[in-house]
């Protein structure tokens, strides 16, 4: 695997087939640059040709799973046009799409706080394991922004409609013991036991038949799909440029701060 500068990707020294990606940037709660998004990316690319590796561990160095999206983060090279402006837009959605995506079993090990974006790469993963501690947020309503990132359809399916409205409307943070409860986690354990529980349960995974697993998780994700399809969410590019706009029509009437893609 590469060197990267936002997160570290580590083959197990002792089970093989597993590999483990960590949110590394413990002194910013690992918020989600847009150097952070690249990384994440490039690996994910890299995984994908990588039959070796059969079961992913997302995590996140320090206290914290991830603080979300770095709002006001951009690249430095202005856009060329409204195509491109788009694009940078959709940066979180490629992120996601590409952890869902993924032909490897994913684990989720929440070991903090979980806000925003890192709540809905969470959705993107097979199954989520966190820490007694641990609490999440889907706080964008209330900062005047959609929430997209296809981040509605994929709550829908792992929440059900009543609470996925209540979340992102309301906006109010919920534990990681509501989230056992209402499914979002499969266990909850105390947070020095998130790492080991988490690759216990890689190494039961692994002891299944590769072919048989793949296919098992090709077929559930095919379900989901049909329960509440992604691309639902189309026009979700569109919804955060224009949030942008509007950010940056309201800093240049000194009503608010300029943001831009």
């Amino acid at each position: 695997m590469a060197d990267y500068s936002t997160i570290i990707v580590e083959r197990d020294s002792e089970l093989a087939g597993l590999t483990t990606i960590t949110l590394n940037r413990p002194e910013k709660l690992n918020a989600l640059s847009v150097q952070l998004h690249d990384d994440l990316q490039d690996a994910c690319m890299r995984l994908q040709d990588d039959y070796e590796t059969r079961v992913v561990i997302l995590t996140g160095a320090g206290r914290a799973f991830s603080s979300g999206a770095q709002l006001g983060d951009r690249r430095e090279s202005t856009p060329v046009n409204d195509v491109d402006r788009r694009a940078r837009a959709s940066i979180g959605g490629k992120t996601s799409a590409m952890l869902e995506s993924l032909e490897q079993v994913t684990i989720g090990a929440v070991n903090g706080l979980a806000i925003g974006g890192a709540v809905v790469f969470l959705t993107c993963l097979d199954m989520r394991i966190a820490a007694d501690a641990a609490w999440f947020s889907i706080p964008e309503v209330e900062l005047n922004l959609p929430l997209t990132w296809q981040a509605i359809p994929r709550l829908m399916r792992e929440l059900g409609p009543a609470r996925t409205k209540e979340l992102v409307m309301a906006c109010e943070r919920f534990t990681a013991q509501q989230a056992l409860e209402w499914g979002f986690v499969n266990h909850v354990h105390p947070k020095d036991q998130v790492m080991p529980e988490s690759r216990k349960l890689a190494a039961r995974l692994l002891s299944m038949d590769p072919l048989s697993l793949a296919m098992t998780k090709t077929a559930c994700n095919a379900a989901a799909n049909m329960m509440v399809p992604v691309e639902v969410a189309w026009s979700d590019r569109e919804l955060m440029l224009l949030a942008y706009r509007q950010g940056a029509l309201r800093a240049s009437k000194g009503t608010g701060p300029q943001s831009s893609p």
